[in-house]
């Protein structure tokens, strides 16, 4: 569906203002189809620094190499493969590691439980995903806190309600009040039945990788799960060049049974990589090379991402920035060597540093949302919800920031020059001197003419006033209860939804709850 086929439908009760009014304050579960730009990427880096970047990658991995710790499956992979072995040093001869990569494929389809949320992640799409991993979340009524199961919940539920948020995400915060052992099933059930968008798998541990793909098999059926990429999950880099058997035990789970991966290193330049641009890109695309190419050796064909998740520190206090320039170099510059590697490409977010959804959080968000979007990541993650550097999953920020993702939408779609857009009536009727509010061509497209936010104030002064004087925070945080006062959980088959459950329940009974 498109947007302004989505917004027609919104706002087709009725004439008048009031009717119009009533349209917009009406909350529905559309969900609006991923992104295809028809707009260019931005190409930040020249061929000859492309191809110098390539070449130093080369170096690193044939000449220092990469650690694969704690993971002597993946050492005799290697050694079979050609690489040089020395004890957990992998140096990987040049162009092996970008011949592995090769049986990756550009693009791929991940199913939903709902057929009509598929998502196609690569080639000129953009997959927009909540964020991922915070222990802490944050209201504006409770304040900052540890999340619980039932916040999980909510932002799933909230994930469901938005319209442009194409993905359930993963790890949405990280509940505390569950079991470390056993939260990661209750996660997966909330994506299974509060949702029937796509999700993510857990990486935690390779057995609750097991664990996520014997929960689809159930859901989806065993055999559409063998031949059908229905999960995508994120492995994270241990930077620099260090690759730790949690995340390459989940990764083995996850490209054996044809479900794709994110392999993103996890770089806060200056501290887990060199402080220049070109050095950072350097150690992704060697850390990228490496683990895709070895996602490949699990099985060649595999579904995977080219990830960058990269951020600059703060040399004073040694905190991690967001939404700098040099942020927005790397991801254009990421994206650029992805494409040549010929792989999907994820990156960006909602990513800030801010302590509070305020101006520091949306300035640090915009220039990230915008360079993603120009980027070219087909696969972003933390796309709403992501406060104080990751710590926090904020309530208000997570409907600030889906609402910001409309526009993206609009931005994607281009500038259209059929014979409506170019408007030659309109100027025709109008003429010299006059203005265009009531011509025949305003009134035919004014409803779908301009982007229109479901949070942000355009009211007089003296209405706002009279209304509260509401700042956006207290705007979201009413949003917020009004979208989870009017959620309805999507219809599932009693059937799976009774088999997962009795799976959770059964490897629930089966380990004893551990915090650690």
């Amino acid at each position: 569906m498109s947007e302004a086929e989505g917004n027609a439908g919104r706002r087709a009760r009725g004439g008048g203002g009031a009717a119009r009014r009533a349209a917009r304050t009406n909350v529905g579960i559309e969900t609006a189809r991923y992104i295809t730009r028809n707009i260019p990427d931005f190409e930040i880096l020249n061929a000859e620094a492309l191809e110098l970047i390539e070449a130093n990658a080369e170096t690193v991995l044939a000449e220092i190499g990469v650690n694969f710790v704690d993971n002597p499956g993946a050492l005799a992979r290697w050694r079979e493969a050609g690489a040089e072995i020395e004890g957990e040093r992998v140096r990987i001869p040049r162009g092996l590691a970008r011949k592995l990569c090769a049986t990756a494929p550009a693009r791929f389809v991940q199913h939903a439980r709902n057929p009509e949320r598929n998502v196609e992640i690569g080639g000129r799409n953009l997959v927009l995903a909540p964020v991922y991993g915070p222990p802490f979340v944050r209201d504006i009524d409770g304040g900052r806190r540890y999340a619980t199961m039932e916040d999980f919940r909510r932002f799933v539920q909230l994930g469901q309600m938005s319209k442009w948020m194409h993905h359930s995400g993963g790890t949405v915060c990280e509940p505390t009040d569950v079991p470390v052992n056993k939260r990661h099933l209750d996660m997966i059930h909330a994506h299974m039945t509060l949702s029937d968008k796509p999700f993510m798998g857990s990486v935690t541990e390779p057995s609750r990788a097991r664990d996520s793909v014997a929960m689809c098999e159930l859901l989806f059926g065993k055999d559409f799960v063998a031949e059908n990429t229905v999960m995508t999950s994120l492995v994270n880099i241990n930077s620099p060049l260090t690759f730790d058997a949690t995340m390459m035990g989940a990764l083995e789970v996850y490209a054996a049974a044809n479900q794709a991966c994110i392999v993103s290193p996890f770089i806060v330049g200056g501290a887990m990589a060199p402080v220049t641009v070109a050095g950072t890109l350097t150690q992704v695309l060697a850390e990228v090379l490496a683990g895709v190419a070895y996602s490949q050796l699990v099985r060649p064909g595999a579904p995977v991402i080219f990830g960058a998740f990269v951020t600059s520190i703060d040399m004073n206090s040694g905190a991690p920035t967001f939404g700098t320039p040099e942020a927005s170099q790397i991801l254009y510059g990421a994206g650029q060597l992805a494409r040549r590697l010929g792989l999907p490409f994820r990156s960006g977010g909602a990513l800030c540093g801010s302590k509070l959804p305020d101006a520091q959080a949306a300035y640090e968000t915009a220039a990230t949302l915008n360079a993603a979007l120009l980027g070219g990541v087909n696969f972003m993650l933390h796309a709403a919800g992501w406060l104080e550097g990751g710590l926090v999953a904020s309530y208000e920020k997570y409907v600030m920031d889906a609402d910001q993702l409309g526009a993206l939408h609009r931005m994607a779609a281009g500038i259209a020059t059929d014979p409506a857009a170019q408007a030659m009536d309109a100027l025709r009727e109008v003429g010299p001197g006059g203005h265009f509010l009531g011509c025949a061509h305003t009134q035919a497209h004014f409803r779908d003419a301009f982007w229109r936010t479901d949070l942000l104030d355009y009211k007089p002064f003296e209405t706002w006033d009279e209304e509260g004087a509401r700042d956006t925070a207290t705007l979201a945080a009413d949003r917020v209860t009004r979208l989870l006062a009017r959620y309805e959980a999507p219809p599932l088959d009693p059937a799976r939804r009774e088999a997962v459950e009795d799976y959770v329940a059964r490897r629930k009974a089966d380990m004893p709850d551990a915090f650690v």
